[in-house]
């Protein structure tokens, strides 16, 4: 296969066109159960979209739950014309579509490169076509198949309803899973420490710096221990992803991009502050996070940088920072969240609404390119998936997309499984506290591994 060629299963461009869904919606008394029993019925599947907002109603999502299975159609692609690639399959499909961009299409975007070790071996771009789509707000199901399958509708429905779920509680094997480092505590403290040289010297005014953790020669159960990650942070854009046999199980916290109408909004996080169960010290700790001047400075310039790169697609003076620098509350940890918005015309094709933007300024840095050429340099892994984006296109042209952070990524056919972490690292960083930070972000990842 070509480096940017389509992979069209069962069907023809033709039948792509022509392709229509069928809307059934339902009542559901216990939705929660019904959730559960649709994600362990999903598994039989080669491909699993699954996007949780766990019924978050702070972050203007759609629905509360919406899941795509079972490829009609798909597209992988690696750097070369990936995005060219993307606009010309979103055009002719004009239907739904869920999956994924590793960040390392910024190559495809910029004069940059990846040449970092990549053990993951994620495809760089992906995306289907699902047969199925279940959409969920309250206790209501909307289900739209494609037109070729509307009589499978009942049947599923009733294999769902009626699904044995298996009550184990082992989330992975018996073995101790050995958590290693691709960079040691001191390496760490160098590697910022030169980062803060390329800053007091003008190169950049901030990067965001990540290191990975891994266990190689492992086997985890991807659903129990997704379970058992979403159960612990609960955040409002969660994702379990199925690839073949390539898993991300996704805790976060983040939007990175959402289109509604002409509408387009972004959702940045800089600033991290752990939670405490004592309710008084974890409002200090929240009324500190608020007040700190440096974290809300690594916050401000990365929604300068989001202004302008709306600005690409934006109608002339629509830009517009609707919340800035708000910290909101989650399971593991606060977060400061701001929220900048622009309208596009109606012809504006939403592949280029993400390219213009892509990567996401919070996972980057200020200057853009010259933040990732640093981050290259420094970094020791491959990023991939990890800090690139998940989500979907509607066939009207809408999307929205998370960032991949919080997240365990894992290849069950080399049994390598791996989460990273990263912190903003600006003139005012202490490489030791970076790395405090880093450790608050893994915790929920660690635990979940290390059973």
């Amino acid at each position: 296969m070509g480096c940017c060629d389509y992979v069209l299963i069962c069907c023809n461009l033709q039948e792509i066109y022509t392709a229509l869904r069928t809307h059934h919606t339902h009542s559901i008394n216990n939705i929660d159960e019904f959730k559960n029993r649709l994600l362990h019925w999903a598994q039989q599947f080669n491909e699993v979209v699954w996007l949780d907002s766990n019924s978050y109603s702070e972050h203007q999502n759609t629905y509360d739950l919406i899941v795509a299975v079972e490829a009609f159609s798909n597209l992988q692609a690696t750097t070369y014309q990936a995005f060219k690639e993307l606009r010309s399959y979103q055009s002719k499909v004009k239907d739904w579509i869920f999956g994924y961009l590793t960040y390392d299409l910024k190559n495809d975007l910029e004069d940059l490169e990846s040449q970092n070790k990549d053990e993951l071996e994620f495809p760089e771009l992906w995306f289907f076509q699902p047969k199925k789509v279940f959409l969920i707000k309250g206790t209501t199901v909307e289900v739209q198949y494609l037109k070729e399958y509307h009589d499978a509708i009942n049947l599923d429905l009733k294999q769902i309803e009626n699904y044995s779920v298996s009550k184990e509680t082992n989330v992975n094997d018996s073995k101790q899973i050995k958590i290693k480092l691709q960079i040691h505590k001191d390496a760490y403290v160098e590697k910022v420490t030169a980062m803060l040289t390329h800053i007091h010297r003008g190169d950049i005014y901030e990067a965001n710096f990540c290191q990975e953790f891994y266990a190689d020669n492992t086997h985890i159960n991807p659903l129990e221990t997704y379970l058992k990650l979403n159960a612990i942070s609960k955040p409002p854009f969660a994702t379990f992803l199925k690839c073949d046999d390539k898993y991300l199980l996704s805790a976060s916290p983040e939007r990175y991009l959402k289109k509604a109408g002409h509408k387009v909004i972004s959702q940045p996080i800089k600033g991290t502050a752990k939670r405490s169960l004592d309710p008084i010290q974890d409002a200090q700790l929240k009324f500190d996070l608020e007040h700190d001047q440096k974290e809300r400075s690594e916050n401000i310039m990365i929604v300068d940088l989001v202004r302008n790169d709306l600005a690409h697609t934006a109608l002339k003076g629509s830009v517009v920072i609707e919340e800035l620098c708000k910290v909101y509350s989650f399971e593991q940890v606060h977060q400061m969240i701001s929220t900048v918005s622009s309208t596009v015309e109606a012809f504006t094709h939403p592949v280029d609404i993400i390219a213009s933007t892509f990567p996401m300024g919070s996972m980057t840095g200020a200057p853009k390119i010259s933040a990732m050429k640093i981050i290259e340099e420094l970094e020791e892994t491959k990023r991939g998936l990890y800090s690139g984006a998940v989500g979907y296109i509607t066939p009207e042209g809408d999307f929205d997309f998370n960032v991949v952070i919080r997240s365990i990524l894992y290849n069950e056919s080399k049994n390598y499984v791996s989460y990273s972490v990263g912190s903003a690292i600006t003139a005012k960083s202490d490489p030791l506290k970076e790395y405090e930070e880093c450790l608050i972000k893994a915790k929920a990842m660690r635990e979940v591994l290390e059973n």
